[in-house]
């Protein structure tokens, strides 16, 4: 939805940022769910923060939740335009927000392996698949080999071929290090997670990272 000409695209500090279900973006001049974007702040020192939890102090730019959008943003220095003040938006943005999004998604899959929702390895993953138990996601590292790819995958298919199917879906978004250092073990290339609250935290971060690599033409402004 296209924003009217008097809409402001800040807010005056977390309290009114984190009321209402819509944002202008500085960048696309679209009014959007605040789901769908980031919120931004000015440090003291007038470096461009983001505040991925909505919580940080003095007022907020709002930008679509793509890395394209928030890199574009700051080459056009829409930051200092919106919060009308000189500020800084440093060069690597986009990439060390890449960075914490990915960090937060690791540590949530952190918390739902402490809470037992986690099975680890390619014989575990296979058994979940076959248990009652529902799972709601498969975990293969990135850097993983395609054979193993393909094996879980046809586990996955069988499992979805009986009474109640439903669609499993593959993350591959993080390198086997990262599985390892997030869920404490050597050499993770294969992982189920089973239902559950921590699961779901895990999943709506990695919605949010998948998001934010996304190459989405409506993140993109004119002009």
């Amino acid at each position: 939805m296209l924003a009217t000409a008097d809409t402001d695209d800040t807010d005056h500090g977390p309290r009114e940022g984190r009321r209402g279900t819509e944002r202008l973006c500085a960048l696309t001049r679209e009014v959007k769910p605040i789901g769908e974007l980031i919120r931004f702040v000015a440090a003291p020192d007038g470096a461009i923060v983001p505040d991925l939890k909505r919580r940080l102090p003095g007022r907020g730019v709002w930008v679509t939740a793509t890395r394209h959008a928030v890199d574009e943003a700051a080459r056009r220095n829409l930051f200092a335009r919106s919060l009308k003040r000189e500020v800084r938006a440093p060069r690597d943005l986009g990439a060390a927000l890449e960075r914490q999004l990915e960090s937060a998604a690791l540590a949530a899959l952190g918390i739902a392996h402490k809470a037992g929702r986690v099975a680890i390895g390619f014989g575990r993953t296979e058994s979940a698949l076959a248990a009652p138990d529902p799972v709601v996601a498969i975990l293969y590292a990135s850097d993983g080999a395609a054979d193993g790819a393909r094996k879980i995958a046809a586990a996955a298919a069988k499992r979805q071929s009986g009474e109640n199917p439903a669609e499993i879906p593959v993350i591959s978004a993080f390198t086997s290090v990262q599985l390892d250092l997030a869920l404490g073990r050597s050499n993770v290339v294969h992982a189920a997670l089973l239902a559950g609250p921590a699961s779901n935290g895990f999943l709506a971060r990695c919605q949010s990272l998948e998001r934010f690599r996304t190459v989405d033409p409506g993140g993109r402004g004119t002009g």
